[in-house]
């Protein structure tokens, strides 16, 4: 699939979506293919400067707002805008995420306040005042990681988030029955990002980064690294009626990484 990305029509036409971290990588990819498939986006982030650079490259479909997920308040302001604007909200993509690692014996207090503020109480903040402005047919997607389900040194932190982002979902499919909105997990395994790439040259030099992402590809069933565009489109599957049956559910879009 690569860059080519193949054309699945409009099934999101006249969605209004909210994407939190959606100026960069993964969130940007997401948001490119929701408007593709025809819905309006609201990007949120930390780095206005940022946001505003994505809004101009998604398009007149894109509207970017400075908001903390982290702060219960600062995401109801955002909700409270979005809804001002378009009136409602039919999707909410739970995001921004932070990483940081050490292993036992030296992760930090500060470590575990960055991973669990951010990657847990922060998708928590982005769901929560959110449910108040979906209607029956409203959709949420959680996005998580193959480090919930598979163990790698030194990231016991951030795959211990991941993981809990699973429980939390189940029992909100339960504490949603009744309203007609869906939640779900997409889990993704490793993307070739700008932030990955940046990542990758501070640690070893930029002559080293294209043949770096290819031999973690290489240990992918797929071959390759995801591209932030194929992430997107499974998360709009989970946000359209194509998958009206699925709640509660964990998709992995990890080319078969958590798998074998």
């Amino acid at each position: 699939m690569g860059e080519d990305m193949v054309n699945y029509g409009t099934p999101l036409r006249g969605k209004v979506a909210v994407i939190t971290g959606g100026g960069q990588g993964v969130g940007f990819g997401v948001a490119e293919e929701f408007i593709a498939q025809g819905a309006q986006v609201t990007i949120t982030g930390l780095d206005a400067d940022q946001l505003t650079a994505a809004v101009n490259e998604l398009g007149s479909e894109a509207i970017g707002i400075v908001a903390d997920v982290r702060d219960e308040a600062s995401m109801t302001e955002a909700y409270a805008e979005v809804v001002a604007r378009f009136g409602h909200v039919d999707i909410v993509v739970a995001n921004a995420v932070v990483g940081d690692s050490n292993p036992l014996g030296k992760i930090t207090e500060a470590q575990f306040d960055n991973i669990f503020d951010t990657n847990v109480k922060g998708v928590l903040f982005t769901v929560q005042p959110a449910i108040p402005h979906m209607t029956d047919g409203g959709t949420v997607v959680i996005v998580s990681s193959t480090a919930s389900v598979k163990a790698g040194e030194g990231m016991s932190l951030y795959g211990g988030a991941k993981a809990a982002l699973r429980s939390m979902v189940r029992s909100w499919t339960l504490e949603l029955r009744g309203t007609g909105i869906r939640v779900n997990v997409l889990t993704s395994g490793a993307v070739d990002t700008p932030s990955l790439r940046s990542a990758l040259a501070g640690a070893i030099g930029e002559d080293q980064v294209d043949a770096t992402v290819t031999s973690m590809g290489e240990g992918s069933p797929l071959g390759r690294l995801l591209q932030p565009r194929e992430i997107g489109t499974a998360i709009a599957f989970l946000a359209s009626e194509a998958s009206s049956a699925v709640t509660g559910a964990e998709l992995f879009a990890d080319g078969g990484l958590a798998q074998v």
